[in-house]
């Protein structure tokens, strides 16, 4: 109960201790309009309203108890360090704050700063937990579900805990993503304040063989970044080739040894820049909160990658192609689960690819697109020749489209179903060429990859001995067959222009999208900014 309100206790906040002057008033007195300006403050917020109801009034924040102060001085240090996570400290007003607590004389003071710091302590919770924004106000593909932890169960969980500091450390995500995150944006903000990589590479090609100053500001660049060794050399020698290469692979580039157009932007690329993709990605992964165990799999659209991890370890990599550029193609993102594998697929033609593509070319020769099949309501196959396709449009043409297994099928031989509401799968392709560019971005939204037989491989070798023998048997059969998994694996598809890796350089990879961008223009405008500057 609060009848323990004493006239003046101590805040310790930040270090500093902020003396509160508090009520004259009979205790019993003092916790009646304590309560009523409780009951007041928080009518406006319904779970702040069912917390303190469910608590009867009693405080989590204003107690003069050891454990009261401990929840005080955790929040606000949290709050002053929320730029940590690439949070704005506008948006959660410390200063105010602290300056509430500091003015407040009356029971009816006291009962307004508890609500405050419940309201600040939920705002920063969701924050940190799963996000600032909501991604699909952001961009429509970005269908991403974000499960949000309940704001009265929160409360209820800090209220309880014995170790407040750590509650609210471990409301931030805890995946080594997310930590290496952080680290980054640290070195990123002393590079900044330090006056960034230096001059830029004023060329647009440079190859092994050249010499000269715009060599020199290519090495001093590259070693500045970390990718080479200091030297001396005004020469493009195997040294500096070597350090462009593995700049290219940190950056998802042809790993040729040469300083072309596209390298030369990139490594001109400032590190204000690459922070705006850090605390992109930070407030990405606070959308995911991925449990970073058992299997799960990774397709990162940015990298035009597919990949399978096990407890966190990567355990398979392979190229993918992803969605088009434009508007009606471009790949979603969002999570589900993959639940079975279908071997020699049917390609049943989505029908805006039916009516917006092939119905076209069917107008102009009926005969187009011979290798599918036109399907009735029926379930019938239709001859071509009696039907006037000039009567259709993309309203009502009334057939289905398939193609049957096999080599020449659009889908390939095999396909990996996590079944959801965008039509989205990973798949083979016959169109094996397109792996080897450098920028894989041209299906119509699903995601191509180039080793599907071995990630096949992969996803069985938890559930039958002989993984490659046993896909094989069904594929020779020629027959569409469906593989259950006995263990359905989470799918994430993400989209991170700045990624990290257990070992080595954090990974940036091109706005294919435009997706950061928008997420950036969202965060600043929240408030978010770039600590450091640009010398």
């Amino acid at each position: 109960m609060f009848h323990a309100l004493r006239p003046r206790f101590t805040f310790l906040v930040a270090g500093l201790f902020l003396s509160l002057s508090v009520f004259t008033a009979e205790p019993a007195q003092a916790f009646t309009a304590f309560k009523q300006a409780i009951a007041e403050a928080a009518s406006r917020d319904a779970d702040v309203a069912t917390f303190y109801r469910g608590n009867k009034y009693a405080p989590v924040w204003t107690g003069p108890g050891e454990l009261d102060q401990a929840r005080r001085k955790a929040l606000i240090a949290a709050l002053v360090r929320v730029e940590d996570h690439g949070l704005p400290a506008a948006r959660y007003d410390v200063d105010r704050l602290v300056a509430q607590m500091a003015n407040a004389r009356t029971a009816r003071d006291l009962g307004l700063v508890e609500v405050a710091l419940t309201r600040a302590f939920l705002k920063y919770g969701r924050d940190v937990s799963s996000g600032m924004l909501v991604p699909s106000q952001i961009d429509d593909g970005i269908v991403r579900e974000v499960e949000r932890r309940d704001r009265v169960d929160m409360i209820k969980g800090f209220a309880a805990s014995a170790e407040p500091k750590r509650f609210l450390k471990e409301l931030a995500p805890i995946s080594p993503e997310y930590l290496r995150l952080q680290k980054e944006r640290l070195r990123l903000e002393r590079l900044m304040a330090q006056g960034g990589w230096g001059p830029k590479v004023p060329s647009s090609k440079l190859e092994p063989g050249d010499n000269g100053p715009k060599v020199i500001a290519l090495r001093n660049r590259l070693i500045a970044m970390g990718f080479m060794e200091r030297s001396a050399t005004a020469t493009y020698d195997r040294a500096l080739e070597k350090a462009v290469q593995a700049f290219q692979i940190a950056h998802g580039l042809e790993v040729d040894g040469v300083a072309g157009q596209g390298t030369i932007d990139e490594i001109n690329k400032s590190p204000d820049a690459r922070l705006k993709s850090v605390l992109v990605a930070m407030e990405r992964e606070r959308w995911i909160g991925r449990a970073n165990q058992g299997r799960e799999i990774i397709v990162n659209l940015t990298d035009f990658t597919a990949k399978v991890y096990d407890d966190g370890k990567l355990t398979f990599r392979t190229r993918s192609v992803v969605g088009k550029n434009q508007s009606d193609r471009r790949s979603p993102e969002f999570s589900d689960t993959m639940e079975h594998m279908i071997i020699n697929p049917t390609w049943n033609v989505p029908r805006s690819i039916a009516t917006k593509e092939y119905l076209p070319m069917m107008q102009r020769n009926p005969n187009a697109a011979g290798h599918l099949r036109l399907i009735d309501s029926r379930g019938r196959t239709v001859n071509r020749d009696n039907i006037d396709f000039s009567q259709y449009n993309t309203r009502n043409f009334p057939f289905d489209m398939k193609q049957a297994p096999g080599n020449r099928n659009a889908l390939g031989l095999v396909k990996f179903m996590f079944p959801n509401k965008h039509n989205i799968y990973l798949h083979d392709t016959p169109a094996k060429n397109l792996f080897a560019r450098e920028v894989r971005a041209y299906s119509h939204g699903c995601i191509r990859l180039h080793q599907p037989f071995e990630f096949a491989y992969t996803l069985l070798s938890k559930q039958v001995e002989n993984p490659k023998e046993y896909f094989h048997q069904r594929l020779k059969t020629n027959r569409e067959t469906q593989v259950d998994l006995e263990t359905q694996i989470p799918v994430h598809i993400i989209y991170r222009t700045a990624y990290t890796e257990p070992k080595g350089p954090v990974q940036y990879r091109r706005d294919v999208y435009g997706r950061d961008a928008k997420i950036w223009a969202a965060l600043a405008n929240e408030g978010v900014v770039l600590r450091g500057h640009q010398g």
